[in-house]
């Protein structure tokens, strides 16, 4: 049967009381101190008191054991281990220093105290003792603030990894919406320019053949519907163009000067409204976005003044300044004071040029004809 740790003092100091019995007729005190040694180490874990205050009691209640009889001096474990395990820095070292003082002088029992060279003998023998046992205390507290730093830097650890696996468990979460948030914006954007392709493809086409067929008539039919099914073929394969995101046929196999005047005599013959196209400054290469936005830009003005001018004439004019590309289309039409005219195609020709940092203006006073001015920088990029 096993003996519970917390019982081994008083097994000890049993064992200690009955060898003392067996050696010789024990004094009474030592025997009455025994029973308070035991009646101590058992308050001291039965009633609220100080473990430190036990540590101290059960040093000095041993010291007095030790006068009597240096057989108790095998006593000195329990205090040492008492001291050790209660009493903390800085006191700690002063605890075990006064039980190496009570082993010590055990030890040196025997040793005549009345000379000099006796009480130098029992001092060296309880420095014996205390020098060790305090140099163990301060190795213990450096053991033990190692292991105290250990458990805060891991404690430091593990709260860092669980912050990280938070940021992680964030990033996550916010990636995914990014990548929905793109997802749904890249569907947007691709509306959007779907719609911007349509209105400047088909739509204009479809207008352009209801009003031809409309002119038509019984001598000039054969003219209209030609040119009515021109512009269907032609809206078509711009329409394909535009599903494919192709870049439009005028620009195609032509810079944007060109471009502009394919497009500018196409629709003076279409609508029999003379065009002017003019290039100013120094032709230079531009990025192909800006030349793209520059003449979906031309084509939707010169389709208002089909649908809305009533112009005798048109002027188109591409300026290559220092540092961008102006087009400028007015005509002489009727004009319009403060209302300005909407729908989706004015809309859609300023999301292309402000999508290249560019501006897009419109002036015109009643009677005195309109202009739309658009400019993207020389270094334009989508």
């Amino acid at each position: 049967m096993s003996i519970p740790v917390a019982r081994w003092p008083h097994v000890l100091l049993a064992l200690l009381a009955l060898a003392t019995t067996l050696d010789q007729r024990p004094v009474l005190a030592e025997l009455v101190l025994c029973v308070v040694v035991a009646a101590w180490l058992a308050a001291g874990t039965t009633l609220r008191i100080r473990p430190w205050v036990v540590a101290v009691g059960l040093t000095a209640l041993t010291g007095a054991l030790v006068v009597l009889n240096p057989l108790f001096g095998f006593l000195t474990p329990v205090p040492y281990f008492y001291t050790f395990r209660t009493i903390a820095f800085p006191w700690q070292p002063a605890g075990v220093a006064a039980v190496a003082v009570v082993a010590g002088t055990a030890q040196a029992y025997g040793v005549d105290k009345s000379t000099a060279g006796g009480v130098a003998i029992w001092l060296a023998v309880i420095a014996g003792n205390a020098v060790p046992m305090c140099a163990y205390a301060f190795v213990a507290r450096k053991a033990e603030q190692q292991e105290a730093e250990r458990e805060q830097a891991l404690a430091q650890a593990r709260e860092a990894n669980r912050r990280l696996a938070e940021s992680l468990a964030d990033n996550a979460t916010l990636h995914e919406q990014l990548v929905v948030q793109a997802r749904e914006a890249g569907v947007r954007d691709e509306r959007q320019r779907m719609a911007r392709e349509i209105h400047d493809t088909l739509a204009q086409g479809l207008t352009g053949i209801i009003s031809q067929l409309r002119a038509a008539d019984d001598r000039t039919w054969a003219r209209h519907v030609a040119a009515a099914t021109e512009l269907a073929r032609e809206s078509l394969d711009e329409t394909r163009r535009s599903v494919s995101a192709l870049r439009p046929e005028p620009l195609r196999t032509a810079r944007l000067t060109e471009a502009l005047t394919g497009v500018a005599g196409k629709w003076s013959a279409l609508h029999g409204i003379p065009v002017e196209v003019t290039t100013t400054g120094d032709a230079r290469l531009i990025a192909p976005e800006a030349e793209f936005a520059l003449l979906r830009a031309a084509q939707e003005a010169l389709a208002n003044v089909a649908r809305h001018a009533r112009a005798s004439r048109v002027g188109v004019t591409l300026s290559y300044l220092e540092a961008e590309v102006a087009l400028d289309v007015r005509d002489d039409g009727r004009g319009f004071g403060d209302v300005r005219p909407g729908g989706f195609g004015l809309e859609a020709m300023r999301q292309r040029i402000e999508g290249l940092a560019g501006t897009v203006q419109v002036e015109s006073e009643p009677g005195a004809g309109t202009g739309v001015s658009a400019r993207v920088p020389l270094e334009a990029r989508a």
